[in-house]
C-alpha cells in the first residue's frame, strides 16, 4: 500500500486516443487501432439529449490572486495499484491537472494533492481514511473512488466532517446512510440503470438481454437496477454470477450461448469484463456486449483486443472536451480516461472553496454543500443527500 510519498512519486504512463468532433473519446487504441467512442448522451428513456456545452464551466486557475497557508492540501484515495487501478489512476491525474492549473496561476496559494492508494479495496480502504483524516492539512478529498471502499468508510469521513467528493462511485445507496460530507459528482447506478436498459430497449431494439453480475457493491448494485428496468427483456433462463477475480466463464458462456441472446449486459469492472468478452466470442456468442462504467476504460480494450469490437460501453462520465484533453496529456503522459473529466471538476471545486477563503474542513464541507456551478462534465450542485440535481448518462461504443 502506498503512502502519500510513494505514491506522489509514482509515474503513471498510458496510451494515446484518438479524436471524435469536438470531444475525446474515453478509450485508447487497442488492438487493430480500437478505441472507446462516445456515441450519446442519453435522458431516462435511452434518449439521445445535447451535450453539456463546456464554456462555462469553472477554472481552477481562478483570478490567479489566491492566498492561502502553506502546507494547505486536498486528498485523493483510490485504486492506484491492482486489477483495477487504472480507473483510479484516471482520477488522480484529472484531480492532478485541475491543482497544476491553479497552483501554476497562484503563487500565493499551493495546493498539494496528496494522492492515497487503497487499491480498491474496501478492507485497505479502512486503514487508509484514517491517515488521510489524521493528517491537519488535508482540507477535502477527492475520492473514495469504488462503491465498496465508499460503503466501508463513508461514515468515517462523515463523523470526520471530512468533505468527500467522488468522481466515480455510483452505487445508489450510498448517499442513504444519513452520511454528512459525501457528494457524489456523477450519476448514481439508478439512474445509470434504467437509462441503459431503455436505450437497449428502445434505442438498440434488444428483445433478449442476458445480465451478469459480479459480487462486488458495484456489479450487483447496477445488476438489479438494470433487470428491474429491462422488465421481460432480461432473460433469467441466461442471468449469471461470477466472483471478482475469477477468469474461466465457460459456464457462464455455455448457459448464454443456449438462448441465443440478442446482448449481454456485464455488471462489474474490465479486470472481469475483457476476458468473458473474448470467452464469449471464442464460445461462439454473437450477442453485443454491453457494460458500464466499471468496464468503460482503455484496459477493457486492450485486455480483450479484437473481441471488445463493437462493444456497447455506459457511463455517468461525460468524454473529454479537445483542449482538456491536450493539457491532460501534456501533464500525465497519457490520455485521460473514465473520470478523468469529474475528477478535474471535483478537484476545481475544492479549490474554488480554498481560494474563497475556506480554510478549514467545516468551511469547506459548507461551501461544497451550498456549491451551484458548471465543470466541463456537467452542473454541479447537490441535494441534502449529496446527490446531483442533475445528471445524464453516456453511450459509448469500441470502434
Amino acid at each position: 500500500m502506498l503512502g502519500v510519498g510513494a505514491a506522489a512519486a509514482l509515474v503513471l504512463a498510458g496510451c494515446s486516443e484518438k479524436s471524435t468532433g469536438d470531444s475525446e473519446a474515453t478509450g485508447t487504441d487497442g488492438a487493430g487501432g480500437l478505441s472507446i467512442q462516445p456515441v450519446m448522451q442519453i435522458d431516462a428513456e435511452g434518449k439521445e439529449v445535447p451535450a453539456t456545452d463546456t464554456t462555462s464551466a469553472a477554472d481552477p486557475a481562478g483570478d490567479g490572486s489566491a492566498t492561502c497557508p502553506a502546507g494547505t492540501s486536498i486528498a485523493m484515495a483510490g485504486a492506484l495499484t491492482g486489477p483495477n487501478a487504472a480507473l483510479g489512476i484516471n482520477i488522480l491525474n484529472g484531480a492532478k491537472l485541475a491543482i497544476d492549473q491553479h497552483n501554476t496561476a497562484n503563487p500565493g496559494c499551493q495546493i498539494e494533492l496528496k494522492p492515497f492508494d487503497t487499491e480498491g479495496n474496501p478492507q485497505k480502504a479502512t486503514q487508509v481514511i484514517p491517515q488521510i483524516i489524521n493528517d491537519p492539512t488535508v482540507l477535502g478529498l477527492v475520492g473514495p473512488a469504488f462503491s465498496g471502499e465508499t460503503k466501508a468508510t463513508g461514515q468515517i469521513l462523515s463523523d470526520a466532517g471530512l468533505v468527500a467528493v467522488s468522481s466515480s462511485a455510483t452505487n445508489a445507496s450510498l448517499t442513504q446512510n444519513g452520511w454528512q460530507s459525501f457528494f457524489r459528482g456523477l450519476a448514481n447506478d439508478d439512474v445509470q440503470g434504467p437509462s441503459v436498459a431503455n436505450y437497449m430497449i428502445n434505442t438498440a431494439g434488444y428483445k433478449k438481454v442476458c445480465v451478469v453480475q459480479d459480487n462486488t457493491d458495484y456489479g450487483t448494485g447496477l445488476a438489479a437496477s438494470v433487470t428491474a428496468a429491462l422488465g421481460p427483456v432480461a432473460d433469467p433462463a441466461c442471468a449469471a454470477s461470477i466472483k471478482e477475480g475469477d477468469k474461466d466463464f465457460s459456464a457462464t458462456v455455455t448457459k448464454i450461448s443456449s438462448v441465443n441472446p440478442d446482448a449481454i449486459f456485464y455488471s462489474g469492472y474490465y479486470a472481469e469484463a475483457a476476458p468473458l468478452a473474448q470467452q464469449l466470442k471464442s464460445g461462439g456468442v454473437e450477442a453485443t456486449f454491453v457494460s458500464a462504467d466499471g468496464s468503460n476504460d482503455p484496459q477493457f480494450v486492450a485486455q480483450a483486443g479484437s473481441s471488445a469490437t463493437g462493444a456497447v460501453l455506459s457511463c455517468p462520465c461525460g468524454p473529454a472536451p479537445k483542449e482538456f484533453t491536450t493539457e491532460y496529456e501534456a501533464l500525465n503522459g497519457q490520455a485521460p480516461g473514465v473520470y478523468s473529466v469529474e475528477a478535474y471538476d471535483l478537484a476545481t471545486i475544492l479549490a474554488t472553496g480554498i481560494d474563497d477563503g475556506k480554510l478549514t474542513r467545516p468551511d469547506l464541507l459548507a461551501f461544497v454543500r451550498g456549491y451551484d456551478g458548471a465543470g466541463l462534465a456537467r452542473q454541479y450542485k447537490w441535494n441534502p443527500d449529496g446527490e446531483l440535481s442533475n445528471a445524464l448518462i453516456w453511450v459509448y461504443e469500441v470502434k
